[in-house]
């Protein structure tokens, strides 16, 4: 349907646009509902633009950009199996007036269009839109730096993607057509701006565009030097580093800012050329080398003249990883072996750098969420700290006794001083801290801490002397910063530590829980958390739920009450600390899951939003239904009491984040019952089977297995009293193997039908599955698809029986059976992955070899040792894992705009179920005994066919299994 580009038009559009501004939910809302719904039509894009560019009304202008570039991120991708979201006309006019318009927009609105059109280059650029390059790099020449600044902007968020894409043969053709129409008049730019500099020097407004221009075009530098060293960029190195060199050296009082927070141009160009000059010391470094003493030069007078301010942290923390990254590579090492050299950078930068300043100080209180970001998952990088670190750990890759030396007595006289009047210098015992972890910890993973560590430094003693006597002083509260550092050292020395010193500091971090300060009480889940997970010989938990069954009371309190600690309404680590708990204690905590099941309800009903946060409380539930129900199976139902109203609420109120969640949960409790399905379960089961819950991604893995859930469980009552529900169950099956992303969800669900439901209920749809299946085959025939058809097959033959398996065939079309044979079965078998899977189809070829007439006396006969021949290369052979190269992209769950993906529970894991297990125990003695039968049938025919056909290799190890079987071929 097309919106036509009229005055009406535009004035409807402007309305709606108005009301989504408003704070009230009941105008703002139906307005958003209505925007959503006439997005699909035709010129819907092009009104929104024709807003942008001629509305009187500015603030209309922003808005129309925002739910331009919102609606070109949502529907622009085209993804395979769904409708193409943009009319192709629509798709051409955007990209015919989009780079004008921006270049043509203020900046607020630039911006958003810039986006947009680099959301639009990732999907078009450079196939479906070649001239997009030569339309940005023509208006360089137009000298105004207003547009020049839109390419330039536009053009880094095109190819910042460069930095941390994976090598290919379409990426170097990529970035090859990006050089070779943006290198050189990117480099005459940069020399022309570099001019105007000089120009300009006493124009402050000037300057700042100037410098603006270029930061984006030192960024450009590093995006497009980033997979290899262009052959342009090689030639022209003289240019760009006599130049990088100038501006670093640069200083110019108009350029300096008073702000002490905020970044200015100066600091942030600066910055940038210190990575660039990283990057080509670590990568080019033999191209660089001319270069590289000159830059040191420059970069280490930088560190030793810029003040402590906030607003020179980034700059600080790149000249110092540029000083990192050269320092550990063999052939510069000779800058720095002076003794004198490492004392003045040990005493200048790294020491300076390692201070706990104020600011760090009022991130620590005040805004505790970004501090344990940065310095807990490491997101830190841009920190003095993390860079001074680094450099440690640079330096001792070759000057490690010296450089340890050094600091040995820095720490020591830290300490001293620390010791003489602890309230007022407590942050010299945290530098010290800092400087040992640096100086101890060579290699780290999140996973296990520190995995090598520095020989000279005796961390045991450390522990025992400095770290232990802060933990245990009475008063959690006092020195928050030195206990939150304590805690860290226990986490990051936890591999190093001896398990008793360990044990001994567990109820000290129980006693933390309690701690007002939120990054304090974090880290004590958090060290409380990596503690439980450590292996110990054997790969059991280090920690037995023995040793910790003294504290199980007061660890499940304190974790429940970190809960309610102002701040930590939400605690992520907190959550995953009591699921952890869970998991390690076990059977211990069955008398406390009556009041911690409603404690999580209760945190289920508040409705919290954090993803993480979210995961780990529904782990935690899953875990209180496991332990409990594998002790005492009949507590099913108490869970069922606590959970079902919160979940009908999530359900009736549509929170697609926990939707999955509740579903996963369901499965869990209903796999518990052993007998029939409880009615309350049966009442959900039609709205299980709604279209709108398939149409979100993120639902599908969850509800197929709620799904096969209610089929193992209540195939009786389904067929006897939902019979009418069927048809709903297989339209589902029919949606998802439509779809190549979703097909084998498809399957998990045809199968579980196949196998449970009472055959006679299901008669009248088998053919109809079939043509299904051979219409998708026929469409798009993928190996992902080949190898769940294969199975589905197989087990279709074990339940039914080989004769219905070829009649369902041949009643679709005549010889059906034997291209499936010859087609798929045979040339495919050999992809099938999986032991249960492989036995399901082992079990099925057997079947069809001995249990199928018209095998042994139809024109189907030649392909009996073929078949046999492949169920040896099946058991024998290694899988054929191997994928067509057009496939490789297609697993890839990649949903467009902001639906949930789903997230599986570890703790909600279903038992891997073995369709065939009572039957069949050893797949090749089934075949040999199935072999023997069938001879005794016809004597004489097996072995002939057998011995005429069959090569060598399979004859003998079919050999080895009837001599296994102790039955021979009569």
């Amino acid at each position: 349907m097309a919106m036509e580009l009229s005055d009406a038009n535009l004035q409807t559009l402007t309305e709606y646009l108005k009301k989504t501004l408003d704070p009230d939910p009941t105008i703002r809302r139906p307005a958003e509902k209505f925007l959503e719904s006439v997005e699909g039509n035709q010129n819907y894009p092009l009104l929104l633009l024709t807003l942008l560019e001629k509305s009187q009304d500015n603030v209309i202008k922003v808005c129309a950009s925002v739910t331009f570039k919102n609606y070109i991120k949502r529907n622009w991708r085209i993804v395979e199996d769904e409708p193409n979201k943009i009319c192709e006309a629509d798709r051409v006019a955007i990209k015919a007036n989009i780079v004008h318009l921006m270049l043509s927009s203020p900046e607020q609105i630039q911006k958003q269009l810039s986006d947009a059109i680099s959301i639009i280059g990732r999907e078009d650029f450079p196939q479906k839109w070649p001239d997009l390059l030569t339309e940005m790099v023509n208006r360089f020449q137009s000298g105004d730096f207003h547009v020049i600044n839109g390419v330039l902007r536009t053009a880094h968020s095109l190819f910042k993607r460069y930095r941390h894409e994976f090598k290919s043969n379409e990426l170097w053709t990529e970035i090859k057509l990006v050089l070779d129409a943006f290198a050189l008049p990117l480099t005459n730019l940069f020399k022309a701006t570099i001019e105007l500099c000089s120009t300009h020097a006493n124009d402050a407004s000037a300057l700042r565009i100037l410098f603006s221009s270029l930061i984006l075009i030192s960024k450009l530098f590093y995006s497009l030097n980033f997979q290899d060293l262009p052959e342009f960029f090689e030639d022209n190195m003289e240019t760009w580093m006599n130049n990088f060199h100038t501006l670093l050296t640069l200083d110019n009082k108009l350029l300096q800012t008073d702000d002490e927070e905020e970044a200015g141009l100066l600091e942030l160009l600066k910055s940038q050329i210190c990575d660039n000059a990283a990057l080509y010391a670590q990568k080019y470094d033999e191209e660089f080398q001319r270069y590289l003493p000159r830059f040191v030069t420059a970069i280490w007078n930088l560190l030793v003249t810029t003040g402590q301010e906030v607003k020179y942290d980034l700059l600080v923390s790149n000249a110092i990883q540029f000083l990192a990254s050269v320092c550990e590579r063999p052939h510069y090492k000779n800058l720095f072996e002076d003794q004198n050299t490492l004392t003045s950078i040990c005493e200048k930068v790294i020491v300076p750098n390692m201070e706990f300043r104020a600011a760090d100080e009022e991130a620590f209180e005040d805004n505790s969420e970004e501090y344990i970001r940065r310095d807990l998952e490491g997101s830190d990088i841009d920190t003095r700290r993390r860079a001074a670190c680094d450099l440690v750990r640079g330096l001792c890759k070759f000057f490690e006794g010296p450089v340890t030396g050094i600091f040995s007595g820095y720490v020591n006289s830290m300490l001293q001083e620390y010791a003489k009047n602890p309230s007022v210098n407590w942050k010299h015992k945290d530098a010290a801290i800092y400087l040992v972890t640096s100086l101890a910890s060579k290699a780290q993973t999140q996973k296990h801490g520190i995995t090598q560590a520095n020989e000279l430094v005796n961390l045991t003693e450390f522990f025992v002397n400095h770290i232990l006597p802060d933990l245990k002083s009475a008063n959690v509260n006092e020195f928050p910063v030195l206990k939150a550092d304590g805690i860290k050292y226990i986490m990051i020395f936890r591999n190093q530590v001896p398990k008793e010193h360990l044990l001994v500091s567990i109820p000290l971090l129980i006693n933390h829980l309690q701690a007002e300060s939120i990054v304090v009480h974090t880290y004590a889940a958090h060290a409380l958390e990596r503690l439980f997970t450590m292996r110990g010989p054997n790969n059991a938990t280090l920690f037995t739920a023995a040793e910790i069954a003294p504290f199980v009371e007061i660890l499940l309190t304190n974790l429940f009450k970190a809960l309610t600690l102002p701040g930590s309404s939400e605690n992520e680590y907190i959550m995953k600390a009591i699921m952890r708990s869970f998991s390690l204690l076990q059977e211990a905590i069955i008398p406390y899951i009556p009041t911690l099941i409603t404690q999580l309800t209760q945190k289920l009903l508040a409705n919290p939003s954090k993803p993480h946060f979210n995961h780990y409380m529904f782990e935690a539930i899953c875990l209180s239904i496991r332990i409990t129900c594998k002790a005492n199976p009949a507590a099913v139902v108490n869970f069922e009491e606590a959970l079902f109203l919160v979940f009908t609420e999530i359900l009736q109120n549509d929170v697609q984040e926990f939707i999955p969640y509740v579903f996963q949960v369901m499965s869990l409790l209903l796999e518990t019952h052993k007998n029939d399905i409880p009615s309350s379960y049966m009442a959900l089961f039609p709205h299980l089977l709604q279209p709108v819950l398939w149409e979100r991604t993120g639902n599908i893995p969850a509800l197929v297995r709620l799904l096969q859930a209610f089929l193992e469980r209540g195939s009786n009552t389904i067929a006897s009293a939902a019979a009418d529900k069927i048809p709903g169950l297989l339209g589902v099956f029919q949606k998802l193997i439509a779809s190549k992303a979703n097909d084998h969800q498809g399957f998990y669900l045809l199968n579980s039908i196949i196998e449970h439901m009472p055959p006679e209920s299901v008669d009248q749809y088998r053919k109809q599955i079939f043509i299904l299946l051979f219409q998708r085959l026929q469409n798009s025939k993928t190996t992902k698809f080949i190898k769940s058809f294969l199975v589905f097959i197989n087990l279709y033959c074990i339940k039914y029986g080989a004769l219905a398996l070829q009649e369902i065939f041949d009643g679709i079309q005549p010889k059906m059976f034997g291209m499936v044979l010859e087609k798929i079965i045979i040339p495919e078998i050999q992809k099938v992955s999986g032991n249960v899977e492989k036995k399901i189809c082992a079990v099925g070829i057997t079947k069809l070899l001995t249990e199928c007439p018209p095998m042994m006396d139809t024109e189907y006969t030649k392909l009996w040792t073929p078949l046999l021949q492949s169920l040896i290369g099946l058991f024998e052979l290694p899988e054929d894992d191997t994928i067509p190269d057009e496939e490789h992209f297609i697993d890839i769950e990649d949903t467009p705009g902001y639906q949930t993906a789903f997230s599986q529970l570890a703790f909600a894991g279903k038992k891997e179920h073995d369709p065939v297990g009572q039957m069949v125990n050893n797949p090749k003695i089934h075949l040999a005994q199935s072999l023997h039968k069938l001879s005794t049938a016809c004597p004489g025919r097996v072995p002939s066919m057998v011995s005429t056909s069959l090569n060598a290799e399979a004859l003998q190890y079919l050999q080895g299994y009837l001599q296994a079987a102790s039955v021979t071929l009569l």
